[in-house]
């Protein structure tokens, strides 16, 4: 069944923003939200980095029924895979088992900052398979020592888990990333919809959930929504073989110079019509996705939210029926 999600950009907006944005959402009634976990925002123009975690302890005590997930968390750098693991069992604990581990191998933006350099793409990757052996089996009690090539965990076990161990998804940019899914996660989450992703991850064995991130503007007009995408939105549009190696926002700010409102506009939905948001929705259904986060851009989170309870959450609802 189709489930419906709001992502919490930890990048426009300040911790006790994020928690009224999660609220509202769950009153609008999105199934599930998902925050991202950064350092540092990609540009200057978002203006925040709050500590994803954190956030989300105090929207567990927010809400009541709404599903909340990282998406996503780099395991290898920044935080220790043990760490993060802790985390997710105190989270899950909290949440009454509402909470969901998103993960992925990570961008240089977020993960130089403990000043220990920025690996290569193989090196990530084999990071983050360690990290996925650690993080799952310390959540499900199994192990308490392991020793990698590039990580270890020296006699460690979580006091407080919960009974019912959390999923934990991971984010693919490419067929090999979705075939470590397959093999050591419990779920897919990609950006673009391309059903080669999950084919790769089906073939290595992963039969859970397949989340999706579609980025949109709701504005009073196309104009103001395209002007808005572009503003805040305008680092997405070098790809992520580019974004993952670039160091700060200024390094961002200077790659999107040359972006333009309209290059904006051909990645994401901008307007006030319910008609174009479905249209780029569907395309990811039409790909097998089954957990759609909708990230709205910019400032007009409240306004959004109205949106999507009157026009877009009705149409939505018979997808899922159907």
């Amino acid at each position: 069944m189709l489930q419906i999600g709001y992502k919490l950009m930890s990048e426009e907006h300040g911790p006790a923003e994020l928690v009224r944005n999660a609220v509202r959402a769950e009153e609008a009634g999105f199934d599930f939200a998902a925050i991202s976990d950064h350092f540092l925002p990609w540009i200057e123009e978002q203006g925040h980095a709050p500590f994803a975690f954190a956030v989300l302890g105090a929207i567990a005590q927010a809400t009541e029924r709404l599903g909340l997930m990282t998406a996503v968390t780099c395991p290898t750098m920044r935080y220790h895979p043990a760490i993060v693991a802790q985390a997710t069992a105190t989270l899950a604990l909290l949440s009454d088992d509402r909470f969901t581990l998103g993960l992925g191998a990570g961008e240089r933006l977020n993960e130089h900052v403990i000043g220990a350099g920025w690996p290569g793409r193989v090196e990530r990757h084999e990071r983050l398979a360690e990290a996925l052996d650690i993080v799952q089996g310390l959540l499900s009690g199994e192990i308490e020592n392991y020793r990698g090539k590039h990580l270890q965990l020296d006699h460690a076990w979580l006091f407080d888990r919960p009974k019912r161990k959390p999923s934990v998804v991971l984010a693919a940019g490419g067929p090999q990333a979705a075939r470590l899914a397959g093999r050591k996660a419990d779920g897919l989450v990609a950006t673009e919809a391309r059903s080669d992703l999950i084919e790769a991850y089906d073939a290595a064995g992963g039969h859970g959930s397949r989340y999706c991130e579609i980025s949109l503007c709701w504005a009073a007009s196309e104009g103001e929504a395209r002007a808005t995408a572009h503003k805040y939105f305008r680092w997405s549009a070098a790809g992520w073989p580019v974004m993952a190696e670039l160091p700060d926002p200024e390094g961002f700010a200077a790659a999107s110079e040359s972006v333009t409102p309209d290059d904006i506009a051909e990645l994401v939905s901008c307007g006030p019509s319910a008609d174009a948001h479905l249209a780029a929705i569907d395309k990811y259904v039409s790909a097998g996705f089954d957990h759609v986060i909708l990230t709205q851009i910019g400032p007009q989170q409240a306004e959004f939210c109205d949106f999507f309870r009157k026009s877009l959450a009705p149409a939505l609802r018979a997808r899922k029926a159907a």
